[in-house]
């Protein structure tokens, strides 16, 4: 790994290197927090955290040959709790704080590449506008990308830490929930190319309101790299009012780049894309017109570095679904929508949306929402009346907070059994997903269309894995 050598990241963490004569100038092959994942001249970072300490696996990592050990436990101490010899010992750095070594050593790293890296934040739709975006850049180059949940302060500096020679650009995604994240962030990361999807109803508890997400997400600007570019959803009315960032002007990306949209329904869409003077097909196999605006950010990104647009056209074309996000999966007499990785209200309407496009009977599986601070209850309350609104034929409501999701589809017009006065939604209300799970297979029918959703917390990836046993 370029530069980083025993030495240089002593001095990038700050701390002394111990147990080293004579290996100082030696390049690490790889850094990691799990020890699984180590390789033979690796680096392993030993944390302690809330379920594990990593500090019990030092001697697994040097047993597989590990260069370097960053922990905060001497090697006496790790031998009295853990059993692990200080004689087996290599070279090791001894931090107050792993995790923050990490940062450092992350962001010392970034500094040696040379490779665009495109940042990717927003309330909702980071992690398919990433595969998008990095999907297309493939078509040109060799791309490293964020891999499952690993966008906030843990997830990044690791994401960076997996760039090799080989990689000619890379895509990473930036989760935050809180003021001063993106900037710690963005110190880490310094894009070439930030993206912002848009600026929804999310972490309120922290965030307060909308323009509250909007001055944490832009804090990415104070660190986009010397000349480099903004990318921004033209369709939001709070990124739009946005024009120029550092004496730069905004590059905007929106519906309004494609014209004869045909939605195919849950087999995804096709639209003529406009990019400057050309114009040109392309086929969006994911569904849902939010699929087409995360096509337009991966174009006009694409654009950006260089692809033309056969490259551009034939990367969208190959983008798939993400386990959690919109993923379609077919099941003997039942097809699942999987959007359960996470929720809030722009999401939880988007999905609903998607699940109308489908054919037969629409069944809606939603749960709490987290951290939507004070306004909770009344989004919640929306999100119920806006399934009725849609005409989803059965909701199935989950969780404390989803009581008001309850109401507000009740007082839609939600009913919580058919009754002979012509179409009404059915409606039911579990406590939680136990009491879910144990009633859903009363309720669902062959042919249904089923749409499961909710915040991360609730664990509704259980209750898809249920409904494939089906």
């Amino acid at each position: 790994m370029k530069n980083l050598t025993l030495k240089n990241i002593a001095d990038a963490i700050g701390a002394p290197l111990n147990n080293a004569e004579g290996k100082e100038n030696t390049e690490i092959t790889c850094a990691v927090v799990d020890s699984r994942k180590i390789e033979p001249g690796g680096l392993f970072f030993a944390a302690k955290g809330e379920k594990v300490d990593g500090h019990k696996f030092i001697g697994q990592v040097l047993e597989k040959g590990a260069a370097l050990i960053v922990c905060t436990k001497t090697p006496d101490e790790v031998e009295k709790e853990h059993g692990i010899p200080t004689g087996n010992w290599g070279p090791y750095i001894i931090v107050e704080d792993s995790y923050d070594a990490l940062k450092k050593v992350a962001t010392f790293y970034r500094d040696q590449l040379e490779i665009p890296i495109v940042g990717i934040t927003g309330s909702v739709g980071k992690t398919s506008t990433k595969e998008f975006i990095a999907t297309v850049l493939s078509e040109k180059y060799s791309v490293l990308k964020t891999e499952g949940n690993f966008n906030n302060e843990i997830g990044l500096p690791i994401t960076l830490l997996r760039i090799r020679g080989e990689h000619e650009a890379a895509v990473v995604e930036m989760g935050i929930s809180d003021f001063g994240e993106m900037s710690r962030l963005g110190a880490m990361a310094k894009p070439d190319i930030c993206v912002i999807t848009n600026i929804g109803q999310c972490h309120l508890e922290n965030l307060h309101d909308r323009q509250g997400v909007r001055k944490a997400k832009t804090e990415m600007f104070d660190y986009l790299k010397n000349g480099g570019t903004v990318c921004l959803n033209r369709d939001d009315d709070l990124l739009a009012e946005i024009k120029e960032v550092n004496g730069k002007p905004v590059h905007f990306f929106g519906l309004s780049d494609v014209t004869e949209v045909v939605n195919r329904g849950l087999l995804g869409s096709e639209a003529i894309l406009h990019m400057g003077d050309e114009s040109f097909p392309i086929t969006i196999h994911l569904p849902g017109l939010h699929m087409v605006k995360n096509a337009c950010a991966a174009a006009l990104v694409g654009q950006i570095l260089g692809l033309d647009k056969e490259q551009i056209r034939a990367g969208i074309e190959k983008v798939k679904p993400v386990d959690g996000r919109s993923n379609l999966i077919s099941t003997t007499d039942k097809l699942i929508i999987d959007d359960c990785y996470n929720a809030n209200p722009v999401s939880m309407k988007a999905a609903i949306d998607l699940l109308k496009n489908a054919e037969g009977r629409t069944v809606a599986l939603l749960g709490d929402m987290f951290e939507l601070g004070e306004d909770s209850d009344i989004l919640h309350a929306s999100v119920g009346s806006y399934a009725v609104q849609k005409k989803v034929d059965v909701i199935c409501l989950t969780g404390e907070n989803a009581k008001n999701m309850y109401e507000g589809a009740r007082a839609a017009g939600a009913v919580i059994q058919s009754d002979n006065g012509g179409w009404k939604p059915q409606i039911y209300y579990f406590k939680d997903r136990e009491s879910l799970l144990a009633d859903f297979k009363n309720i669902l029918r062959p042919g249904d269309t089923v749409l499961v959703k909710a915040s991360h917390g609730m664990g509704f990836a259980k209750v898809v894995e249920e409904l494939k046993k089906m």
